[in-house]
């Protein structure tokens, strides 16, 4: 199971332009405090984009990153079923998945932090290396506990590299190249959505599942080269030096993350303990979330927290469904694996695409609009899903009904993305920014944990009710991110 928790295919509306002042042909935005300036046009924006005179080089580093990154989340769901047989590790299968999430909390906590402190510079340098020492550890495992120590190292690099390339970005790009830089963000997610499970068996099968992830070190090595020359004209803000380490949020981050991974290890328990062990896990869990969050982010404050909150509900309604459209087209269908897949590349060209759309038209699609529209493309794909289950439907509605799916997150996640920029301080970008990272990764797996609860409860009854009690579930979360759509625009 691939789960896209750490992507930042995020665009950046227009409207974020405003932010900066524009002095004769100079643009210093406000999210900018401590990168350099560049010569703009008046309108702010750089002579060849992204791609223009200093930031070629960074623009390419960083999205060879993303890649990277997207490749081995989406790799390792093709070749754990052959690592779990090579190294005997049935028992630990779901902790290779669920491992790397948790981690991630505490990574996007100790990033948002440092950042937040002195720039987003030591937090990148930092994460790669947790990133790489992490596939490092994985490729030359021996054992299953070995591999799953790995997995956890590379699960908080990543996660710390999410935050930091999202603060890199806030500072040393103008808001002008905003929507093309986190556009490129999402293309940087396509490819890998479509070529990386076939090239990671492709690897496997020739050269070892090993070569998986040993192959991928050079390449970050050469992608973190890119980025460095960037990285030393990135100074610290002034208002990020006086930012202490936060202890106690690191702890409460250590915290989430035992719960996250309680509450899908007793996904599995039987008997009482089904329900009893993984709710009280939950609890845990968002306990624990609140000094992570934006305060009243948990009751749905106007503004900031609303964005949080939002996208929390909408990672935990799409990607608690998405793992069931491929099981519904293969059990239900008789559909062959690579077959059943279609829905998942379906989906995640349609994100690029929605992502696309939003960011060109820019304020001419409000922040508001953008997720109400979204969520209800979520809410609409959810509710056919289920009644293609239910109905016996051709497979056709599930599949073009993801797709609409992708469509719709397209259009949500980046302008939650914006939103959380538009409402930080240049003190709250590294906190504000790992917070949304942090409502991914606690929304989607508790929606897997409970799906999974559900899904184990009405297999008893056979028929398609496993998977409408899942899909029926997932609605939910996805009506609750359109209601509160509204909040997102209000004042705080």
């Amino acid at each position: 199971m691939s789960i896209q928790i750490f992507e930042v295919e995020i665009s950046v509306s227009a409207s974020s332009v405003a932010r900066g002042s524009t002095v004769g042909c100079v643009s210093i935005g406000e999210g900018n405090s401590g990168a350099w300036v560049e010569d703009t046009a008046p309108d702010g924006a750089a002579p060849g984009g992204i791609f223009g005179r200093g930031y070629r080089t960074i623009t390419v580093g960083i999205c060879a990153l993303i890649v990277l990154s997207a490749f081995e989340a989406l790799a390792v769901t093709t070749v754990m079923p052959t690592i779990s047989t090579a190294l005997n590790g049935a028992s630990l299968y779901a902790l290779a998945f669920a491992g790397p999430l948790a981690a991630g909390v505490v990574g996007m906590v100790l990033a948002g932090n440092w950042s937040d402190r002195g720039g987003p510079r030591g937090s990148l340098y930092a994460s790669v290396v947790l990133f790489v020492a992490g596939l490092a550890v994985v490729g030359t495992a021996h054992s299953m506990a070995v591999f799953l120590a790995g997995r956890l190292v590379e699960g908080l690099g990543a996660g710390a590299l999410t935050v930091a390339l999202y603060v890199v970005v806030a500072r040393a790009y103008p808001p002008a190249l905003h929507p093309q830089i986190f556009a490129a963000f999402a293309a940087s997610w396509v490819v890998p959505s479509l070529v990386g499970p076939v090239v990671a068996g492709l690897i496997a099968q020739t050269l070892g599942w090993r070569w998986v992830f040993l192959g991928v070190i050079g390449l970050v090595a050469i992608a973190l080269a890119m980025v460095i020359p960037a990285m030393v004209r990135l100074r610290g803000s002034a208002e990020g030096a006086a930012v202490p380490w936060n202890v106690g949020r690191i702890g409460w981050s250590l915290l989430a993350a035992a719960a996250v991974l309680a509450v899908n290890l007793l996904a599995d328990a039987k008997g009482w303990l089904l329900w009893i062990g993984p709710a009280a896990a939950a609890a845990i869990a968002l306990l624990a979330l609140r000094p992570l969050l934006p305060r009243h982010t948990l009751t749905a404050d106007a503004g900031l927290p609303s964005v949080i909150l939002s996208r929390g509900l909408a990672a935990g309604a799409f990607f608690g469904a998405d793992v069931y459209i491929p099981y519904l087209l293969t059990v239900r269908y008789g559909f062959p694996p690579l077959a059943a897949g279609l829905s998942v590349t379906a989906s995640g060209l349609t994100w690029a695409g929605g992502s696309w759309l939003q960011s060109h038209l820019g304020v001419r699609l409000s922040h508001v609009r953008s997720i109400q529209f979204g969520a209800l493309a979520l809410s609409t794909a959810i509710v056919a899903a289920c009644a293609t289950a239910v109905l016996v439907l051709p497979p056709a509605v599930a599949i073009a009904g993801w797709a609409v799916a992708g469509f719709g997150m397209g259009l949500m996640y980046p302008r939650t993305s914006v939103a959380t920029l538009e409402y930080s301080s240049v003190e709250k970008q590294g906190f504000n920014s790992s917070a949304l990272g942090i409502a991914d990764a606690i929304g989607a797996s508790i929606s897997l944990a409970a799906t999974a609860i559900v899904f184990s409860a009405l297999a008893g009854l056979g028929g398609p009710w496993p998977f409408a009690g899942c899909f029926a579930l997932t609605t939910l979360p996805a009506v609750a991110a359109l209601v509160l759509a509204r909040r997102i625009g209000q004042s705080q």
